[in-house]
């Protein structure tokens, strides 16, 4: 009697755990679309947002308005706007895998290579139509590709964030291989960068992909903890919340400090790409150790995963490679003759220096090839008709006997 009533509990549970696969799989689908989504859209104001900043800071440069640009609506208006982007990316967090929504900030990008064209009014000649023009717009086709089959065939895992799960992922031996290499690797290049000098762009790029990795672990953390506060119970008791929180802005300020720090080294749009492409492929990597994003995935999705990032890293790449560089500056000197020596100028008017191969300072232009620089320097002669009054005062001197 006790066999059959065990076999008739079996029996029971098995409907039970039939049903409930596939109504995990339908909400992981839906949760990953409204992921997507929602990171899609915060991308979009925020770029949106910076081009609005932008052509503030551009309008007031142009005119003879004294007022700050924070002082502008625009600017706040820009701002706002940034604030409900980047919510809506930290809320994406909540509902998508952390591999998923990471590789989307090319979004960004995207639309600022579109604003900048329609919204700034970025012009280029028609010389320059092929070059710049259709390579920009095939790199946006190519990322919109790549997003669509990071969408399609991204990790479908999903996990109860509470603070159980996320200590119990933090203490694995994974995670703690992985921040033991990742800190080694930090703490080398963080060397290399500030005792012997290194100032290569690979190299901040690096450790700000290093640190970016940590952000987006513990924003991931923390959009799950108020996502399972609001549907089921508090997370707020849990001191690992406090934890994450305090990891995710030390290292979002140390990143804009290492990519303030580039910007003044490198070129803005060469910036723009390589940070995409180190940042998203450490995101990733992070969100496969210490999430398990890949464990439920087959090797077709995960294959096909990849070659959308290859994909949105080559359109990024075409993007922002045929940004205008901007010319190095030379300072504007002004020179005004002496009195009786003729220059090489006959006003003595201000000179714009020419951005040209060889170097010039003012007046002063670049003689290397010619042969008078070598020749003995003699003292000019003072005409009558050059000048009324000699630049120099005769002493007469009598001789007396």
């Amino acid at each position: 009697m006790e066999t059959g009533h065990g076999s008739d509990l079996q029996l029971d549970e098995l409907p039970v755990t039939t049903t409930a696969a596939p109504t995990d799989s339908y909400s992981s689908y839906k949760d990953n679309l409204i992921g997507a989504l929602l990171a899609i859209f915060g991308h979009l104001i925020i770029s949106i947002a910076l081009n609005l900043q932008k052509y503030s800071h551009v309008r007031l440069a142009g005119s003879k308005d004294p007022r700050s640009y924070f002082r502008t609506k625009t600017w706040w208006f820009g701002f706002l706007l940034m604030l409900l982007g980047e919510t809506a990316v930290f809320s994406s967090y909540a509902f998508a895998p952390l591999s998923l929504i990471a590789p989307l900030s090319a979004v960004s990008l995207i639309a600022s290579s579109i604003i900048g064209i329609i919204f700034i009014k970025e012009k280029w000649k028609p010389k320059e139509f092929f070059r710049r023009y259709i390579l920009s717009f095939i790199g946006c086709g190519l990322a919109i590709v790549g997003t669509y089959l990071l969408i399609t065939f991204g990790p479908n895992s999903h996990e109860k964030m509470t603070g159980e799960n996320i200590v119990k992922h933090l203490v694995s031996w994974p995670f703690l291989l992985y921040m033991l290499v990742e800190i080694l690797a930090f703490c080398s290049l963080l060397y290399y960068y500030k005792q012997k000098n290194a100032n290569y762009m690979i190299i901040i790029l690096l450790l700000v992909a290093l640190l970016g990795s940590t952000t987006v672990v513990t924003v991931k953390a923390l959009a799950g903890m108020i996502m399972v506060s609001i549907r089921d119970t508090l997370q707020f008791g849990y001191p690992i919340f406090y934890i994450m929180f305090v990891c995710m802005v030390a290292t979002a300020i140390a990143q804009a400090s290492f990519l303030s720090q580039a910007s003044q080294l490198y070129d803005s749009a060469l910036i723009a790409s390589v940070n995409y492409i180190l940042c998203t492929t450490i995101a990733i990597s992070a969100g496969a150790v210490f999430y398990l994003d890949f464990r439920e995935e087959d090797v077709l999705h995960v294959c096909i995963f990849v070659l959308g990032c290859l994909i949105a890293f080559l359109g990024v790449f075409l993007i922002t490679r045929n940004r205008k560089k901007p010319k190095s500056f030379e300072p504007y000197v002004s020179m005004n003759p002496m009195p009786g020596l003729q220059t090489m100028h006959d006003n003595g008017s201000a000179i714009q220096p020419d951005f040209g191969s060889s170097f010039s300072y003012g007046a002063l232009a670049s003689n290397d090839s010619l042969s008078e620089i070598y020749t003995p320097a003699t003292l000019p002669v003072v005409s009558e008709e050059a000048s009324s009054s000699l630049p120099y005062k005769v002493l007469d001197h009598n001789k007396t006997e």
